[in-house]
C-alpha cells in the first residue's frame, strides 16, 4: 500500500506536513496548490509554499514532496511546472479538484472538469515541459455538478501523458458529503491505463479495505482522515491502533511545542489546534466538547495549558 498525504489548502502546509511524517507510513506528500496565473513566479513563491525544496524535495523525515500547480493557462503552467522542477520537486502535481468558488470563478481548480479538451491540453503542456524521467499527476474529482465527463476527463489526462491521477470519488458539487463514490473511481481504473489513486473517506482499516476492495486501487491519499487520525498512515498499513483521545491530546501538545521552538506564531497556533479538533470531531466523541472549551483562547500559553490539563483529566478517568 503506498499513501500519500492530501494537499489541503489552508490545513497540509509546511509545518504539518514535517509532524505528521514523523510519525512514519506517508509515502509521498503534495504541497498546497501554487496558483498560477501568468508569466513564470519568482523561486521564493516556491519556497514559501514548499521550503522542503531546499532538502531535496524531502520532509525532515524523508517524505517526498510534490509541488501542486493550480491555474488553467497550459503554457503558464508548462513554464512555472519547468522552473519547479528546476528547483528539485519531486514531481509535479496539477489541481483540477479545488471547490472554491474564487477558484473555481476564475477558471481553475474543478470548474475545469466541464472540458475535458483543457485538461488534455494543460497535462500535455506540463508533460512537454517536464523531462520525462519526473512524475507529472493530477488530482480531479468526478465531476463539477455530476459525473457525466468522469471517464472522459481521466481519459484524457492519461493520454496528455500523465503518470498518474488520483480520484476523490465526488464532484465538486458533492463537496465532502458521504459517501465516496469508490465504484467510480473502479470505473476510471478500468478505462485509463496508468496508476490510479483513490481518495475520499478513508479514516479507518476497515474504510482502506473496503475502498481497495471497490476502487481495485492499492494506492491511497489521504487528507481530512489524516487529521482526525493523526496515525491514520500506519493504520492503514496495519502497523499501529488508531491513537486513543489521550494519545491525541499528548501528540497535539507535543505539536504545540515543537512548533513554537522553531517558529514563534503566537496567533496562528491556538488556531491551529482549534482546526484540527474541528477534523477530530469526525472520530472522537471527546473533541467538541474540547472544542468548545477552548474557542475563545486566543493566547499559546492559555491553549497550552488546557492541552495539559485535559490531559490529567482523561488520565483519572
Amino acid at each position: 500500500m503506498h499513501i500519500t498525504l492530501a494537499p489541503m489548502e489552508g490545513v497540509m502546509d509546511f509545518h504539518m506536513r514535517q509532524f505528521l511524517t514523523q510519525l512514519g507510513g506517508i509515502d509521498r506528500c503534495v504541497t498546497e496548490f501554487v496558483r498560477v496565473v501568468e508569466l513564470p513566479l519568482p523561486s521564493r513563491v516556491f519556497y514559501r509554499l514548499c521550503p522542503e525544496l531546499h532538502n531535496a524535495s524531502r520532509t525532515e523525515f524523508g517524505t517526498p514532496v510534490r509541488v501542486q500547480l493550480l491555474g488553467q493557462d497550459p503554457q503558464c503552467l508548462g513554464m512555472n511546472a519547468a522552473r519547479a522542477i528546476k528547483l528539485g520537486s519531486d514531481g509535479i502535481d496539477l489541481n483540477f479538484g479545488c471547490p472554491a468558488k474564487t477558484v473555481n470563478k476564475s477558471r481553475g481548480g474543478a470548474v475545469l472538469l466541464k472540458d475535458p479538451e483543457a485538461l488534455y491540453q494543460i497535462v500535455k503542456t506540463v508533460r512537454e515541459a517536464v523531462p520525462s524521467e519526473h512524475v507529472v499527476s493530477a488530482k480531479i474529482r468526478l465531476g463539477y455538478e455530476d459525473k457525466s465527463l468522469a471517464i472522459e476527463n481521466a481519459q484524457a489526462i492519461a493520454e496528455a501523458g500523465a503518470s498518474e491521477l488520483a480520484v476523490h470519488a465526488r464532484t465538486k458539487d458533492e463537496g465532502y458529503k458521504p459517501p465516496a463514490h469508490w465504484h467510480w473511481i473502479k470505473k476510471i481504473k478500468d478505462a485509463i491505463d496508468i496508476p490510479v489513486i483513490a481518495n475520499g473517506d478513508i479514516f479507518s482499516f476497515e474504510d482502506a479495505q473496503r475502498c481497495i476492495e471497490i476502487s481495485g486501487c492499492d494506492h491511497l491519499m489521504i487528507g481530512r482522515g489524516a487529521m482526525a487520525v493523526p496515525n491514520l498512515s500506519n493504520v492503514l498499513k496495519g502497523l499501529e491502533a488508531p491513537y486513543t483521545w489521550l494519545q491525541n491530546l499528548q501528540m497535539m501538545e507535543q505539536y504545540f511545542q515543537w512548533l513554537r521552538v522553531i517558529e514563534d506564531k503566537e496567533k496562528f497556533m491556538p488556531s491551529r489546534i482549534k482546526q484540527w479538533l474541528m477534523f477530530m470531531k469526525i472520530q472522537h466523541v471527546q473533541a467538541d466538547p474540547f472544542l468548545q472549551s477552548v474557542r475563545a483562547i486566543r493566547n499559546s500559553d492559555e491553549m497550552l495549558s488546557a492541552l495539559q490539563q485535559a490531559q490529567i483529566v482523561e488520565s483519572s478517568l
